[in-house]
């Protein structure tokens, strides 16, 4: 049986939008099951704010309070269903230590394995100093941190005229090819070498970028001399774990011989994408779902045998 460590639902009483299987627990463990998908793991890219394009700017006005209250809320959605959900605190990483706080006592209760935060937030990566305190404490904690994009990721204006699926489905993706690769050259994997990064949607591009990261980071020509430590990029990005959310086999492939397959874990992003339920698990049908699983229980310290 498969763990699935990229899902979504809406806390009872929540109206955020989104498509109806947000709301529909019992129909996504359903459907997951007959699948042979017995775990999944959800959270809020948003808190209790929305997805929908025109609404990224407020998501991060919510005060910690407000995202406790949501955070609370997605966590007795788990209560009712133990043996099928597991749940992602979500923050603000650049919000301060109420938001930090807030997060360090949820991680207490049994339901939260882990964080989520946003790729890039009103228009920053996660390189920017402001993140400092949030990765300090992500590597205190030593819980997976599940970096998925948000509402309006860079970009957003430039594409919106061609609708709201080239958002969701192409700068979104991009948001986690920089996203990623922003905090990896930033050093934040070398500073926190504790921290265990997901990668959502595939990871984006970042399974064949190596050698362009390092070429990023490389001295140029004519810089003077610079006799500090060189950063490599490429070996940081090696310890950044990936999800199978993009369905998308040469990706995959791609993902498996730069990260190897014990960084894969086993994500479909569902809902929303409860349609691409049955792609997903056959683009994992040529790899051992039992690695998928016992990598999953192994990142989140899950302690069951799914």
């Amino acid at each position: 049986m498969l763990i699935d460590v990229h899902g979504h639902l809406a806390p009872p009483g929540e109206k955020a939008g989104g498509p109806p299987g947000m709301h529909d627990p019992e129909g996504m463990i359903e459907a997951k099951l007959a699948l042979g998908i017995e775990m999944t793991i959800i959270g809020s890219p948003v808190g209790a704010g929305s997805m929908l394009p025109g609404t990224g700017a407020a998501n991060y006005r919510q005060d910690a309070g407000t995202v406790r209250a949501h955070n609370e809320a997605l966590a007795e959605l788990a209560r009712r269903y133990p043996a099928h959900l597991r749940c992602y605190a979500y923050l603000d990483p650049f919000a301060g230590e109420r938001m930090l706080a807030q997060a360090a006592d949820l991680l207490t209760e049994p339901e939260f394995v882990g964080l989520v935060v946003n790729t890039s937030v009103a228009g920053r990566f996660l390189s920017s100093p402001g993140a400092d305190d949030f990765f300090a404490f992500a590597a205190e904690t030593g819980v997976p941190v599940l970096v998925h994009p948000p509402a309006e990721p860079v970009g957003t204006e430039a594409v919106l005229d061609l609708g709201p699926g080239v958002v969701e489905h192409l700068a979104r993706f991009n948001d986690v090819t920089m996203g990623v690769a922003a905090l990896v050259c930033a050093g934040r994997l070398e500073r926190h070498p504790e921290l265990r990064i997901i990668a959502p949607g595939g990871g984006g591009a970042l399974g064949v970028l190596a050698e362009k990261l390092d070429l990023a980071m490389a001295p140029r020509p004519g810089a003077g001399d610079d006799r500090r430590p060189r950063l490599v990029p490429s070996r940081s990005l090696r310890k950044v774990l990936v999800d199978t959310s993009c369905p998308n086999r040469a990706q995959l492939r791609a993902n498996l011989a730069f990260f190897g397959p014990e960084q894969v874990l086993f994500g479909t992003d569902a809902p929303p994408l409860m349609g691409e339920l049955k792609r997903m698990t056959e683009l994992v049908s040529e790899l051992d779902p039992g690695t998928l699983t016992a990598n999953a229980e192994r990142i989140f310290e899950l302690g069951v045998r799914a």
